[in-house]
């Protein structure tokens, strides 16, 4: 009997040790453990456009606090496990050139947000913000540098930095996924399709997700071309989605080789209120599970008199956007 059960704890050893030695390994696919199947991840994240915290919204968070501009929408922003947005200026202590101006008037468009700028996007659930834009360097490097002190002193990352090429993404831990976010500016001579080509293949090593916010193309007008040639560049390079702002409306979205391009959210807070074209933005949902994404895009809209709120579901995008802006 005591032979038997020697005999068989020696074939199960064996047997054992058979299994673990020929068994296949998995490939090397430079994710977290967790992507081969030990265990899954969700995560959402909140993309929002762009945001202008000079001229008249300066003019109404001094009548009525800071806080009112994202009175009607901060709930929500606080709500996803990271909320993302485009900054269209630099942070200083500089005073305002544009407030008080009328389009055309000398600094309409020179662009300084108040250095409490920074802690009102962190009370409103506004994690991290792309420098990547054509009015970063409105104060000069300094107010990049502002900029740069502000935002972590308030607990804002950022990415998309004009001054240095190690800032150019991020990397982000959401709920123990990680999520690479590189900023693509157009303008200003700071960034160029190719080398954000590279950067996404330099991220794929790092990240479960690589998502470009890219600061592209003309103001209110459809999509051109260059959008769209960069755009299938950088999904082609590995890129996960590509999410874009800068023309102020919302442009068409597209799925190219399965992964989504938004190629303009338009409008987040920003005093332009001439028609509904620039009234009116997307605010995109990102619901990340195991190795898929999927998007929500919800529709926001912004008066003279209040920030952006939440508009119905069913509201249909492609009816905003009007060619003839």
């Amino acid at each position: 009997m005591r032979k038997g059960i020697v005999l068989l704890i020696v074939c199960l050893s064996v047997a054992l040790v058979a299994i673990i030695r020929f068994a296949p390994s998995s490939p090397n696919t430079g994710h977290a453990p967790w992507r081969d199947g030990f265990a899954s991840r969700t995560a959402t994240i909140l993309f929002v456009g762009d945001m202008m915290f000079d001229r008249t919204i300066l003019a109404m968070s001094m009548e009525e606090g800071g806080d009112y501009l994202f009175s009607c929408i901060a709930d929500y922003v606080r709500g996803f496990d990271l909320a993302v947005g485009n900054l269209e200026g630099p942070i200083t202590g500089y005073p305002s050139m544009s407030w008080m101006t009328v389009p055309g008037d000398l600094g309409n468009t020179t662009f300084t947000f108040p250095t409490s700028t920074a802690s009102l996007l962190a009370r409103s659930g506004i994690d991290a913000v792309s420098l990547a834009n054509n009015h970063i360097f409105d104060f000069g490097r300094q107010g990049v540098e502002s900029t740069r002190e502000h935002l972590p002193a308030a607990g804002v990352r950022y990415f998309g930095d004009p001054l240095d090429v190690r800032r150019k993404s991020a990397l982000f831990d959401v709920n123990g996924l990680t999520v690479a976010i590189a900023g693509f500016n157009e303008f200003l001579g700071v960034d160029s399709v190719s080398t954000t080509v590279s950067e996404i293949g330099a991220l794929r090593a790092d990240a479960d997700f690589v998502i470009v916010f890219s600061h592209w193309g003309e103001e209110y007008v459809p999509v051109v071309d260059r959008q769209r040639a960069a755009a299938h560049a950088f999904i082609e390079a590995g890129a996960d989605a590509v999410i874009g702002a800068h023309p102020h409306v919302i442009q068409e979205s597209e799925v190219y080789k399965g992964k989504q391009i938004y190629y303009s959210l338009g409008n987040f807070i920003f005093d332009q209120y001439w028609n509904e074209g620039v009234r009116k933005g997307l605010v995109l949902e990102a619901h990340l599970k195991d190795r898929s994404v999927s998007f929500v895009p919800r529709m926001v809209s912004s008066s003279r008199t209040s920030g952006p709120c939440l508009l119905p579901t069913g509201d249909n995008q492609g009816e905003i956007f009007d060619k003839g802006l």
